[in-house]
């Protein structure tokens, strides 16, 4: 974790401090996936509401699909969806993951051009696909794109662990943004850490 980071939230968020003090700093950058964008969607919708070690699986079946040959919307497009279902994905992510190789494929999703974009508006270009909704994208601004200050409210991760750390009265969106707010430009690092925390009890 680079050391303004830490400084940042020295200053800004004692408890979180504490936190970091307790845990050690969180050395895994941000945006440690690779750049293949159209690979790193897929691997996120398999990837939605199962545990990480089922997901890494099922994924590393799917690539075998293709043979060492590259994956792409095309190739995805060409596959048979009940190939695809083999491998254990199921028949809606199927149909997401088509949907996904379909507007790549035909320009409506321009995804190489995403960087190039604010936060808020790759968010609203990516829930277009069927089956990627804002918590899907928000993981994709944060492990793919490597983006610093990205917060997901929707993340029960996240909420367990502010619930723990802060004991909030109430635990309103607004109340959890108002923590949140403290860790402005580095929320993606508070992030990183607030899930780290929850594997150190």
């Amino acid at each position: 974790m680079p050391p303004k980071v830490i400084k940042h939230f020295k200053k800004s968020d004692p408890i979180l401090f504490e936190v970091i003090k307790r845990i050690g700093a969180i050395d895994t950058p941000t945006g440690r996936k690779g750049k293949n964008y159209f690979l790193d969607l897929i691997e996120s919708i398999v990837s939605q509401q199962l545990s990480g070690k089922a997901a890494d699986k099922i994924f590393e079946r799917f690539k075998t699909l293709f043979s060492g040959r590259k994956i792409t919307p095309e190739t995805v497009l060409k596959l048979k969806d009940e190939k695809i279902r083999k491998t254990g994905i199921s028949y809606s992510k199927v149909k997401y993951i088509k949907d996904l190789a379909s507007k790549v494929a035909s320009g409506e999703l321009l995804l190489q051009s995403l960087p190039e974009l604010e936060d808020e508006k790759i968010v609203t270009q990516l829930v277009q696909v069927k089956g990627i909704g804002r918590w899907t994208a928000e993981m994709f601004l944060i492990f793919t794109l490597g983006r610093e200050d990205v917060f997901s409210h929707g993340d029960l991760g996240l909420n367990n662990a502010i619930k723990k750390i802060y004991k909030p009265q109430n635990h309103s969106r607004d109340a959890v943004e108002k923590i949140a707010s403290k860790w402005s430009p580095y929320k993606s690092w508070a992030s990183l850490i607030l899930w780290r925390s929850l594997d150190n009890r």
